[in-house]
This record gives structure tokens, sequence and C-alpha cells, in this order.
């Protein structure tokens, strides 16, 4: 894993206004947490540079997106969480999407 601060620091500026928000190390990426809970990592790993909460509601839709697919974690899908790569997230407004969805997702 090789951090990103370039994207850190994107998803930093969408979360400035977002009360509660903690950065900590973890599963080898920079956690964004809110009121206690993972929301967001960031950090250049082999296949994904994002790992993100989305609602249950829309992960059907999100996983159909170029450059999303399902969080894989110690050999398992999880639900409620995808990885995403650079295309995914590579614009403003595609950014700032992924991180409503993460804050939208049930805790």
């Amino acid at each position: 894993m090789a951090d990103d601060p370039e994207l850190a620091e994107r998803v930093r500026a969408l979360l400035r206004a977002v009360p509660d928000v903690v950065e900590r190390r973890m599963f080898g990426s920079l956690g964004f947490l809110v009121g206690g809970v993972l929301r967001v990592g960031v950090g250049r790993h082999a296949d994904h540079v994002m790992l993100a909460r989305v609602p249950r509601s829309a992960e059907a839709a999100a996983l159909v997106e170029p450059g999303v697919g399902r969080a894989i974690m110690r050999g398992r899908p999880v639900r409620g969480w995808l990885f995403l790569q650079d295309e995914a997230v590579a614009s403003d407004d595609a950014l700032a999407r992924r991180v409503r969805l993460a804050l939208d997702a049930e805790a």
C-alpha cells in the first residue's frame, strides 16, 4: 500500500464541513471516520485507491459503474463496501458523489 496524499486532500476538503471527522491509519489506508464510524479509506493498493461505504439501496447501481467493485476483505466480498479505482474518483463530481454516498450509508 502506498499513500495517496492528493486523493486524501480531496476527501479532506469534502469533509471539512462535516462534524466529528477523525483521520486514522487502518487497514493499510488512511481512514476517515465520522462519529466513530469508518466511512472512507484512502490508499493505493493493487486493485483500488479508495474504500467507501455505500448504502445497500445504492450498491447494485454503483457496482455497474466503471472502476467500482465490491470490497473484498480476507478473501470474501463485503456488502455495503466498495473498492474504487482511479477512474471512479477521477473527477471532483465523482469523488463528491462517492463521499456523499459513504456518509449516507448505514453504520
